[in-house]
């Protein structure tokens, strides 16, 4: 595991935190528009087998890049526990895809820095395909979690939720959805959806959502996961 970067990112009230494996026709601008929004940026190169770290470093992020693949949340844990190590009191994490907009960044982060929230969550209802609504109710249902878009991987979390999501309960999940927003509701963290907007994505489908086949492993493994955190 390697850390590559001119200047890492110090204290300071939020750090942005992406997850990127194979983004590198993306990457690079998703890492502007974060650094013109004024947040430093640690991508995590998921393992990536293209310029995804070479993409990120040239456009201003701190590169974390792992020895093997970790997933999306395991990637974004990586990230969390070096923007804790590094004083910031809020972690923000996007996607590398593209699809959100780092213009929304604010919104999440203001209620956290208002002790408003423990965790804010970036929701666009807009996106949900077939496969993703499906997803949506089964495990709203499921849970009875107060949250729309159970799925979305915009986030904020306050300096004490970030630090609980790197206990082993957190690791055990391999998305960073409900398993983990069980796990804030059991610590009594307050959780807040704030509506963003989103782009489509320019490159690629969804790792999760771009067959019927995926979505039914997705399903049955969060249901495990579920199960176990209730």
């Amino acid at each position: 595991m390697s850390l590559r970067s001119k200047s890492f990112p110090g204290p300071g009230q939020a750090v942005v935190v992406i997850p990127a494996w194979n983004e590198e026709p993306t990457i690079g601008g998703v890492v502007r528009e974060v650094l013109r929004q004024g947040y430093p940026a640690i991508v995590v190169n998921d393992d990536s087998r293209d310029g995804t770290s070479a993409a990120a470093r040239a456009a201003g992020a701190a590169v974390l890049d792992l020895p093997c693949r970790l997933g999306a949340w395991g990637a974004a844990q990586a990230g969390i526990r070096l923007g804790l190590r590094a004083g910031h009191q809020a972690i923000v994490t996007l996607d590398g895809d593209g699809q959100h907009l780092p213009a929304d960044i604010g919104a999440l982060v203001a209620p956290i820095a208002a002790h408003a929230a423990d965790i804010t969550i970036g929701s666009c209802l807009e996106r949900g395909s077939p496969a993703r609504q499906t997803a949506w109710r089964f495990f709203k249902a499921l849970s009875g979690l107060a949250v729309a878009d159970l799925t979305s991987g915009f986030r904020a979390y306050s300096r004490p939720a970030a630090g609980a999501m790197m206990g082993a309960e957190a690791t055990l999940a391999d998305y960073q959805d409900l398993g983990v927003l069980l796990l804030a509701r059991r610590r009594a963290f307050r959780l807040l959806e704030i509506p963003v907007r989103m782009r489509p994505r320019a490159v690629g489908k969804s790792h999760i959502f771009s067959s019927w086949l995926k979505v039914a492993r997705y399903m049955m493994y969060t249901l495990t996961i579920a199960c176990t955190q209730r």
